[in-house]
């Protein structure tokens, strides 16, 4: 599971951004900006930093759990993640899974975040794909190397919604899928579950 906790905290600190004052989780909302592929990374990126700030931990898990289940297409990541065992599984194993899943993300790295208050996210550039777009960006924290983040982004409904990472070079969800189907294979589907409930 090494792989999976490194792409998802990965995903994380991509959103922990550009500085901008605490909001309340309603008005953070509103403020991403989804009319432009660039302006939607950015703009969720200082929602998600804003919260940073507030010294508050249960508010971080909150604003960013509101966070991801608006602006990532988590279902659909989820459902890639799990694909070969998707004809093999039952309905209430997958809802299980998928109830699962925001819940280890979210308190599996909230905390790590803190770390990353004073990083930025700059946007290089953005690459149309079909309805969406790879915007690229580097993650900029004093001290270190910048790391390159390439954010895949889907029109979703009425707006843009993250469905794939790559930072360093890792594809998010390669990664996971490799990860996932060797956590399964060796223990099963109900265990890999649980011990997602029990990070979650």
């Amino acid at each position: 599971m090494h792989s999976f906790r490194l792409m998802f905290g990965a995903a994380l600190i991509g959103m922990a951004g550009v500085a901008a004052p605490m909001i309340a989780a309603p008005a953070a909302a509103a403020a991403v900006d989804n009319s432009d592929p660039s302006r939607f990374v950015t703009t969720l990126s200082t929602q998600a930093f804003g919260v940073l700030h507030t010294g508050s931990k249960d508010a971080a898990r909150a604003q960013f759990r509101s966070l991801l289940g608006q602006y990532f297409a988590v279902d659909e990541i989820g459902d890639r993640l799990i694909r070969r065992w998707k004809p093999q599984i039952t309905p209430a194993q997958d809802q299980a899974y998928k109830a699962a899943l925001p819940g280890f993300i979210i308190n599996t790295y909230a905390d790590r975040l803190f770390d990353y208050a004073n990083a930025q996210v700059k946007v290089v550039r953005a690459v149309p794909r079909g309805d969406g777009a790879a915007v690229v960006t580097q993650v900029i924290q004093p001290g270190s190397s910048p790391i390159t983040a390439i954010w895949t982004v889907e029109k979703i409904g009425g707006g843009y919604k993250v469905s794939n990472l790559t930072v360093s070079g890792i594809n998010l969800v390669l990664t996971q899928t490799a990860d996932f189907d060797s956590y399964v294979q060796k223990n099963g589907f109900d265990k890999l579950v649980t011990f997602m409930k029990s990070r979650g």
